[in-house]
């Protein structure tokens, strides 16, 4: 008699294909690309002003060891398995669900940039975009499971922990497990862009539809 087996990974397909791509990434630059990754494909403020915004984007997939890909991979996949399963689980909300981790990505890059104008500082890791994944989720979290306004105390308590956390990583000047200096202001700046984005970002995965609307039960007389 066949029994019915539970599924190994019950973590969103999207999730999943994205701690692939942050792994499989990793595994081309130290197989493939080597030292050279770092120069071609990370984001430095400098760089950004003379032309190179590609960085914004491909700095993301690029990571400063297998400590450093691994953490990322593994905040990919915790915070962004609520994200995906908000978004849906539809070919339509995947791609809503990857353009929102690299828009988080993205901005999180740019606002460094913004605050270190000129600067040869040498950027890499998803840590901007993991940390978008992070703001989402804790908008979730704070809503049992639907999306809680981003004023919520639940949500201004959790983003205060995550902030001040990372506000704690500046002033000792490093995080534990990693080596060198760690870009907080990328994370604080990719946190706050999930809080921000998540809510068009799910409109969007919902069609740009209206959400139904419980209707009220009738008195009865």
């Amino acid at each position: 008699m066949s029994e019915n087996r539970e599924p190994i990974f019950k973590a969103p397909w999207p999730a999943m294909v994205l701690v692939g791509a942050i792994l499989g990434a990793f595994a081309w630059q130290v197989f493939v690309l080597g030292e050279g990754a770092y120069s071609r494909f990370g984001f430095s403020p400098a760089g950004f002003e003379a032309g190179g915004w590609p960085g914004l984007l491909t700095a993301l997939f690029i990571h400063g060891g297998v400590v450093h890909a691994a953490m990322n991979a593994a905040g990919a996949l915790a915070f962004g398995s609520p994200v995906a399963r908000l978004f849906g689980l539809r070919l339509w909300g995947g791609l809503i669900f990857f353009l929102f981790y690299l828009a988080c990505g993205g901005l999180a890059n740019l606002a460094f940039a913004k605050l270190h104008p000129g600067e040869e500082i040498l950027l890499v890791g998803a840590s901007g975009a993991v940390f978008g994944l992070i703001g989402a989720a804790t908008r979730i979290l704070a809503g049992g499971g639907r999306l809680a306004p981003i004023f919520d105390r639940r949500v201004l308590f959790m983003s205060a922990i995550w902030i001040g956390l990372n506000l704690m990583i500046a002033v000792l000047g490093f995080a534990p497990g990693l080596e060198g200096a760690v870009a907080w202001e990328a994370h604080i700046a990719g946190f706050l862009a999930g809080l921000l984005l998540e809510g068009p970002a799910a409109w969007l995965a919902a069609g740009g539809a209206p959400q139904p609307q419980e209707t009220p039960p009738e008195a009865e007389g």
